[in-house]
């Protein structure tokens, strides 16, 4: 019952009994695009980190299936499907609810509660619903459809709330320790290593974290000529040699949330959107390219997003199994101490590499719904200041995902050639063990 009270008041709002000639009028998927453009702008905005950022997009999406399946029943249910997810309680005055407008009403319910900044989603709700009452939505209509909404959101939320995240906040941080190859902090800022403990967060499909648990990466040894010695000298060259492409890739794909600057004693911030952002932003490029219909378009971003929060769960518990040290501070110590990567190093462990890993299993989800040649320009990046980039599939623009943090200084190879692998591993077993039709 978030916006209902103000709803009322904006609407002027008076019960009256459904006109028996009404039929659902805002099918339009453009609504609910329209939604998931906005909880990206606000998860830009309050700096969510990337695992927690796809949690967001998760259970606001599966909100927004699960009751717009309710009006068509050619979509399976997700309940029984993911873990521990029970079926959505049903509508009370099924005449008198739009499934559409319940359905957006889940999802910025949903959504709502998992930000920080709630009044720019109350701010935009009330400009949608503006919208739908110009288009004569009966207020006895909007009314009973904005309740079941906000019902179907509460039941997601409890269930949410059973992942082990509220736990997770008070587990210890990481424990920084000066053991050769062991992960550290890297410049400018040092900053802690972020979600330790992601692997305890309840899984969606996979049986756990450690279902797709890739090979161990190259042991450490910086004797020259060593195997690990040489992929930190790859990096090392391919940083020092970069052409235009390759620089244009690297920054095309950084979708780092919080890039800090520094100018003497002056420190500044550049927002961006997360990695599983950009490809919630490809999700809807690829809906609204294809004509897909409201619910087509709400199994895209329920899929994508359940693929993309499974394999952060998955790489971040490799990441912290491993705890691999970066190629910055490696290279700084043994190559050149001068060097600096093309992109600013998140502060987490290197192995797998998390672009490689989320990339490849949202990928192979949309690829499920959408084939295999399906070209599109990627315009994610416009309003972050990157020229649109042209891919041939959506395999194409994972493994240029992937291989962008080799061009960035981010990686080693063996963490872009493994995380794709183990991207691909998830998002096939998703597509094979989770039906909507």
């Amino acid at each position: 019952m978030r916006y209902f009270v103000g709803l009322i008041l904006l609407l002027g709002l008076v019960s009256c009994e459904r006109d028996r000639s009404y039929e659902p009028k805002v099918a339009d998927p453009n609504f609910l695009h329209r939604a998931h453009h906005k909880l990206t702008d606000i998860i830009v905005y309050d700096i969510f980190s990337p695992p927690v950022a796809s949690r967001i997009y998760a259970y606001s999406s599966i909100a927004a299936y699960e009751t717009l399946r309710k009006d068509n029943p050619d979509y399976k249910t997700f309940a029984g499907q993911l873990t521990e997810l029970e079926g959505i309680p049903e509508a009370e005055d099924t005449s008198n609810t739009d499934y559409n407008i319940a359905g957006f009403q889940a999802f910025v319910t949903v959504g709502k509660a998992l930000i920080f900044s709630e009044a720019k989603m109350d701010e935009f709700v009330e400009g949608i619903y503006q919208e739908y009452d110009s288009l004569g939505v009966p207020g006895r209509v909007l009314e009973t459809s904005v309740a079941y909404g906000n019902k179907v959101a509460q039941h997601i939320l409890a269930w949410s709330g059973g992942d082990n995240y509220k736990q997770t906040r008070t587990f210890p941080k990481f424990e920084i320790r000066e053991d050769p190859g062991r992960w550290q902090p890297t410049p400018p800022d040092y900053m802690e290593g972020i979600e330790p403990h992601w692997n305890d967060i309840r899984t969606l499909v996979l049986d756990s974290a450690q279902q797709f648990t890739p090979p161990m990466p190259t042991k450490y040894d910086m004797t020259e000529g060593s195997p690990f010695y040489q992929e930190a000298l790859e990096v090392y060259d391919v940083g020092v040699k970069l052409d235009e492409e390759r620089t244009e890739i690297a920054k095309f794909w950084d979708c780092n949330p919080y890039v800090s600057h520094h100018k003497g004693h002056v420190m500044f911030a550049t927002k961006k959107i997360t990695p599983g952002g950009h490809w919630m932003g490809i999700a809807e490029i690829a809906a609204k390219q294809s004509g897909a219909d409201i619910m087509k378009s709400a199994t895209t971003y329920a899929m994508t997003s359940i693929a993309l929060f499974d394999a952060f769960i998955s790489c971040w518990d490799e990441k912290y199994r491993s705890n691999l040290i970066r190629p910055e501070t490696v290279i700084n110590h043994h190559i050149d101490e001068d060097w600096t990567p093309l992109l600013q190093t998140p502060p987490f462990p290197e192995y797998t590499s998390g672009h490689s890993v989320i990339s490849s299993a949202a990928a192979i989800v949309l690829t499920k719904i959408y084939g295999d040649n399906f070209a599109y320009e990627d315009t994610v990046e416009l309003p972050f200041g990157l020229p649109a980039r042209k891919f041939n599939s959506f395999i194409e623009a994972s493994e240029e995902a992937a291989v962008s943090r080799l061009y960035g200084g981010i990686h080693y190879v063996p963490a872009i050639d493994n995380g794709v692998t183990q991207g691909r591993k998830i998002g096939r077993y998703i597509t094979e063990n989770l039906s909507y039709m």
